[in-house]
């Protein structure tokens, strides 16, 4: 899989979503020159990975999708029925824009304690009418809220990311995360006293046959009590 451009991009949607709809791949398409314009104010992608925001943005974020298609029918269809989402430390909008965009039903919430990339997320939103997101400028320990779902991509170890997050979902956390995954998972479970079975990971390369995924993974953290 090369690097891809919006019209490579929409034949690929269409083939590995079959069921998205023409507003969506509209939408899809229009996210190069958004963030192409955007990027050129702030700063929320690499300069120099502009022309990998398909493959190594917006296909990164969608294998949280592909994960619950594969893995987790009943999940997969509260996410088409609607739920509702947090992406914590959203940056740009990332997993959580083309998340939004696949799934129209369920109500995100993009969270960043950055205010440019806040500034951007909603810009982006409001430009697609993506009405099932709200853009917010904050730290996740100030929400005073839950959610169906974690969602968020490598914004710190998950040892550090959960505590963030351990009181804010009823169901999952679904963590796009790179690295020695394995150490990770295992130091998670002890230090947490998270119950066996509650962490399991999945390898992108599963599905996406591009060197660029090596070593990247979904990694779900199911909302069991932990031990006493």
């Amino acid at each position: 899989m090369n690097e891809m451009d919006a019209s490579a991009f929409d034949a690929w949607i269409s083939g590995a979503f079959p069921g998205v709809a023409p507003l969506q791949r509209e939408q899809f398409a229009a996210l190069a020159p958004l963030y192409q314009d955007w990027n050129s104010k702030i700063n929320v992608i690499s300069r120099k990975d502009m022309e990998g925001l398909y493959l190594h943005h917006v296909i990164h974020s969608l294998a949280i999708a592909r994960y619950l298609q594969e893995n987790l029918a009943e999940d997969n269809a509260a996410w088409q029925e609607g739920s509702t989402v947090l992406d914590l430390g959203t940056g740009g909008g990332f997993p959580g824009i083309p998340l939004a965009i696949l799934f129209p039903r369920t109500r995100f919430t993009l969270c960043d304690s950055i205010g440019k990339k806040i500034t951007v997320v909603r810009a982006v939103a409001s430009t697609l009418d993506l009405n099932n997101v709200e853009a917010v400028h904050a730290r996740a320990e100030s929400l005073g809220r839950s959610f169906d779902y974690v969602v968020s991509r490598a914004v710190a170890s998950l040892e550090d990311f959960y505590p963030w997050v351990k009181g804010c979902f009823r169901k999952r956390i679904l963590y796009l995360r790179g690295g020695d995954v394995a150490t990770e998972t295992a130091l998670l479970a002890k230090r947490f006293r998270l119950q066996s079975g509650t962490i399991s990971t999945w390898a992108v390369k599963n599905w996406l046959d591009d060197p660029w995924f090596d070593g990247k993974f979904v990694v779900d953290i199911h909302a069991k009590v932990n031990k006493v």
